[in-house]
Order: C-alpha cells, then sequence, then structure tokens
C-alpha cells in the first residue's frame, strides 16, 4: 500500500528556510551589534578621554559632566530617528532606511574617532563631537525597528520570535567586541599613549563592522512582505499620525514591554560596576569579567529564547521572565555581600538570562503588536520612547535611591515596580497574528 499523497516524510517534515532569511539575519545582527559597540565605547571613553580631549577645564567633574552630557544626547535623539525613519520605512521600504541609517550611525563613530581635539581647534571639537553625537541617536532610532523587520519579514512568520532575535543579539555581541578591542588597546598601550591616540582606534575600528552590514544590505532585496504591501498599494501616507490615532493600545503595550529588560539590563552592566567596586571593594576587571561571561551566554541564550516563543505562549513566557526578575533581584543582592569573585559572575550570568528570556522575544512581541503597513514606525516609535523613560534614566534613579538610602532595598522595589509595568503591557498587548503576512503574500504571488 503506498502512502498518501500528503503524508509527509520527516525531511519534508522539516520547516525549510526562506530565501534571503539567513543573509537578513546577519545584516540585522550587523546593524545592531555596531549600535551596541559605539555604545560601549562611548561610555568608556566618556568616562577617561573626552573631558581632558574636548573639555578640557579647571574642574574636572565640570568637565565629567559635560562629557556625560554627549553621552545622554544620543539616547534624547532616538525618538527623531524613530520618527523620521520609521515614517520612511513604511512609505518607501525597508532596504533603503537601513542602509541610511548605517551609514549615518557608522560614519558619525568614525568621524568621533578622526575628530580633533579642544587643543586644536578650540570650541568647534566640543560642539562638532556634540552634533556627532545626535547623528548617531538619530541613526539608532531608525536602525533598531528596520533590523527587526528585516530579518523577520524575511523568515518564517511563524517562527517569528527566532528570526527576529537576530536584532537582540547586537547588544551582547557589541559588547564582547567593544571590550575585546579595549582590551588589545589597554594592555598594548601605555595610558598616556591610549589617552592620546588609542582610543581612536577603537572608534576607526568600527569601520570594518560598518563595511561588512553595508556589504550585505546592499545585496538584500526588499523584504516580501513590504514588496506585497507596495504591490497592493497599501502603505500608509503618514504611518505617524496612524500609529498614534489607530494604535494606540498598541503602541502603549510595546513601550511598556521595554522597561523591565531596559532597566535590569541598566542594573546589571552599568550600576553594578558601581555597586561592586564601591560597597563590596572588587576591581573593575573582576565586574566586566563577570559581565562579559554573562554577555557570552546571552549570544545563545537570546536566540534560544526567541525561538521558544514560537512554540509557546510569547506573552506567557515574557511575563514569567519580568516577574522571575522582580524576585530574583533581591536574591541577587543578598547573594553578592559575600564579596566573593565567582558569587558575583553566577549572580550576573543568571541575571543576564532573566533578560535573555525578556529581550529574545521583545523584537518579535513589540512588531506585532502593529499591522504590517505600521510596523516600521509603531515599533520604532514604541522602541525609542521606552528606551528614554527606561535605559537611559535608570543608572540615574538607581544612583539616587542608593544615595538616599546607603542600600539596595529602593533599587529592588524599583525593579519590581519596572516589572509589573511590563507585565502589564504584556496583559493588554495581542498574540502573533500571522494571517494577514500570508494573506499579503499569497495574494502577491497570485
Amino acid at each position: 500500500m503506498t502512502a498518501a499523497p500528503h503524508q509527509a516524510t520527516p525531511a519534508a517534515g522539516k520547516r525549510r528556510i526562506p530565501p534571503g532569511a539567513l543573509k537578513a539575519y546577519v545584516a540585522s545582527l550587523t546593524g545592531t551589534s555596531l549600535e551596541y559597540y559605539d555604545f560601549a565605547i562611548y561610555s568608556v571613553a566618556s568616562a577617561l578621554v573626552f573631558p581632558k580631549v574636548f573639555f578640557p577645564g579647571n574642574d574636572e567633574y565640570v568637565g565629567l559632566l559635560l562629557s556625560f552630557s554627549t553621552f545622554a544626547v544620543g539616547y534624547l535623539a532616538r525618538p527623531i530617528g524613530g520618527v523620521i525613519f520609521g515614517r520612511l520605512g513604511d512609505k518607501i521600504g525597508r532596504k533603503q532606511v537601513l542602509v541610511t541609517t548605517l551609514l549615518l550611525i557608522g560614519i558619525a563613530t568614525v568621524v568621533i574617532g578622526a575628530l580633533p581635539g579642544y587643543a586644536t581647534i578650540g570650541i568647534a571639537a566640543p560642539i562638532i563631537l556634540v552634533l556627532l553625537r545626535l547623528a548617531q541617536g538619530i541613526g539608532v532610532g531608525g536602525e533598531w525597528g528596520g533590523a527587526v523587520l528585516l530579518s523577520s519579514e524575511f523568515g518564517d512568520a511563524k517562527r517569528r520570535g527566532f528570526w527576529s532575535s537576530a536584532a537582540q543579539i547586537g547588544p551582547p555581541a557589541g559588547n564582547l567586541m567593544a571590550n575585546g578591542v579595549l582590551a588589545v588597546l589597554a594592555a598594548t598601550l601605555s595610558t598616556e599613549d591610549f589617552l592620546s591616540w588609542g582610543w581612536r582606534v577603537a572608534f576607526l575600528a568600527s569601520a570594518l563592522l560598518v563595511g561588512f552590514g553595508l556589504l550585505i544590505r546592499l545585496k538584500l532585496e526588499e523584504t516580501p512582505v513590504f514588496k506585497a504591501i507596495q504591490a497592493h498599494g497599501e502603505q500608509p501616507k503618514a504611518p505617524i499620525k496612524e500609529v498614534f490615532t489607530k494604535e494606540p493600545r498598541a503602541l502603549v503595550s510595546a513601550a511598556l514591554s521595554r522597561i523591565s529588560p531596559d532597566v535590569l539590563y541598566s542594573l546589571l552592566t552599568v550600576f553594578m560596576a558601581v555597586y561592586a567596586t564601591k560597597e563590596l571593594g572588587m576591581s573593575t576587571s573582576n565586574v566586566l569579567t563577570a559581565i562579559l561571561i554573562g554577555s557570552a551566554f546571552q549570544l545563545v541564550l537570546i536566540p534560544a529564547a526567541g525561538a521558544l516563543t514560537d512554540r509557546l505562549n510569547r506573552r506567557l513566557v515574557y511575563g514569567v521572565a519580568a516577574l522571575g526578575t522582580a524576585v530574583y533581584i533581591p536574591l541577587f543582592f543578598v547573594m553578592i555581600q559575600d564579596k566573593s569573585v565567582i558569587t558575583l559572575t553566577v549572580g550576573i550570568v543568571i541575571g543576564l538570562a532573566f533578560h535573555a528570556f525578556m529581550y529574545g522575544p521583545q523584537a518579535a512581541y513589540i512588531t506585532e503588536q502593529f499591522p504590517a503597513r505600521l510596523r516600521y514606525a509603531g515599533s520604532s516609535l514604541a522602541y525609542t520612547l521606552a528606551g528614554v523613560v527606561g535605559g537611559a534614566i535608570a543608572p540615574l534613579v538607581f544612583t539616587a535611591l542608593f544615595a538616599a538610602s546607603g542600600n539596595w532595598f529602593l533599587i529592588a522595589g524599583y525593579l519590581a515596580v519596572a516589572s509589573i509595568v511590563t507585565v502589564f503591557g504584556l496583559a493588554i498587548g495581542r498574540n502573533p497574528h500571522t494571517d494577514e503576512e500570508e494573506r499579503l503574500l499569497q495574494e502577491a504571488r497570485a
């Protein structure tokens, strides 16, 4: 008796990788890796280099404050990029916008590496630095939403959690690359050489990442989903306006979903460097090593978490990780009071694992809150607006709470509130819908 015509063999049962999906995955990963590579090296330079090179003066704290203000400009500029490029991404396509954002971020980063200091060109030096940081922030504001759509719209809509996780691997990948470059420079240069010219190498090296990402993005076609939208003439005339007027619930849900993972990441990778060194007496290298080990685990955990939510309910997995964070952080602070480097490392690795199970499916969750024709604008707005009230202010809030109380209790409470806010955002969101994409693609092929 012959097998039924539609009976699946083991080989046939395997899900096929869509054409262009792997290239899109790499292209998405490259852009967000550049973003966080820049984030890591800029944060180091803001503390160690820029006060001396661009903001010299009699008061070193004034120079440090001015230097950190340029760091904040990058965050504040992101919503501008979300509006500009989010609108264009839904009107003219994902590919063209993503080439522009990659060039904007990359050129600004490289020019910072070549920018003469205050001693050479005077007041023009800090002014140009601020403008370059503004350009970086605008580029980043338009990069994330498009990078997510690039990988997810080339991939299988039913596996959006995995395919869209490409953009989410950027933070650990960028941190690892930046710290690798900085470690090599620190090991081979004297402090004087690093402050004189070595820091510039870290910025100029980003040109390699830009060139690689640009090569891939230029060879990619437009995403199949946008092609189908274009074929039907369904591009929105005013996508930003439509998001605010027709999708306010989706925008709120998507934005709130970011709060807990952003605040948690700031705690573990920014504030912990201060807390562990000043309160626990550990060295900076101990903390950085722990963060790097946690980041290495995230390279695997983030796509795994995204893939898991393709099989289980995405909001459920995300919400459990958020609530788990609220419970874990007090335990984490209790654990590390033994001042053991091993305990700190294990604690940060576990904390970043909780982050991975929110951050991995985050891109899929945010994009699927919006209809395909408004995805770029909606995702970019949610991502950038939430970043300003989440990750951007979290280190300042941690510092203020610790200064006011002298202990970690209020900080743990802050994380608990952030987790509850995220769970609320997930509760008002929607589960994945793939019918719209399947309809668009089927009609485009017909």
